[in-house]
């Protein structure tokens, strides 16, 4: 009776949480740049000191999908995305380099370049900050050329260069932040094959669909679990009157 227990508990328990996954993928499904998460179930031993005789259910998050979304065009300057492989390098809320392939910069009051959701943007030699300027273009390298307040229409001079690096993605771990990093906690070398596209931006890959469909597979499985739970009660409760009789 207990191993049904056990076995019905620990699947109602993955069950809610391999919601968690499918939830927060749908709720990135708008998101510039997110990469959906896999999530699967597997069946794992208990181990002790007897027999390995039971199992219990266990759900895992195996990686992460990192094939790219679609390019939505936008016109705006400082919007760009990645051609292909590659990321753009920036600082996350710890100081250390993470990176991205969310697309939507901006310069703060601070004259920084940050990212839509305020992290800034890594160049050759830190975060890139940029003068007051009239006018703004990013090139396909990454190169950063600005016309400053009161020069001529041909005074562009470029400033800086984001930072785009392409990094074996089996050596990348994504964190709960959404950004991804070294495993090793290296820095990889700036890659000169990465290309952005200019004017545009990258979108989720994210599938609503699937992700929709996969939460209502899960909150069933887990009442069906529960179901069973009831199921061993009532079990129990009828084997016990009949020793009692």
């Amino acid at each position: 009776m207990d191993k049904g227990l056990y076995i019905s508990m620990t699947g109602a328990r993955e069950a809610l949480l391999s919601q968690d996954t499918h939830a927060n993928n749908l709720a990135n499904a708008s998101t510039t740049g997110f990469k959906a998460d896999y999530q699967q179930y597997r069946s794992m031993q208990v181990f002790g000191s007897y027999y390995p005789s039971r199992v219990y259910a266990q759900t895992e998050r195996p990686g992460t999908d990192m094939r790219g979304g679609n390019y939505m065009t936008t016109g705006r300057n400082l919007d760009v995305a990645v051609r292909g492989k590659g990321w753009i390098a920036v600082l996350d809320a710890e100081g250390k380099e993470a990176f991205t392939r969310a697309g939507d910069l901006e310069r703060d009051l601070n004259g920084t370049l940050v990212t839509g959701s305020g992290l800034a943007v890594m160049g050759n030699d830190g975060p890139i900050v940029l003068p007051e300027y009239q006018k703004i273009e990013v090139g396909m390298d990454g190169s950063i050329s600005v016309r400053a307040l009161g020069e001529d229409a041909l005074g562009m001079v470029e400033v800086n260069r984001i930072r785009l690096v392409n990094p074996d993605p089996k050596a990348l771990e994504k964190g709960e932040d959404g950004l991804f990093r070294m495993r090793d906690g290296s820095e990889p070398e700036a890659s000169a094959e990465v290309a952005l596209a200019n004017g545009m931006l990258e979108s989720s890959n994210v599938n609503p669909v699937s992700e929709l469909t996969s939460v209502i597979t899960s909150s069933r499985l887990m009442e069906l679990n529960v179901k069973m739970l009831a199921t061993y009660k009532e079990n129990d409760q009828v084997a016990a009157r009949i020793l009692q009789a």
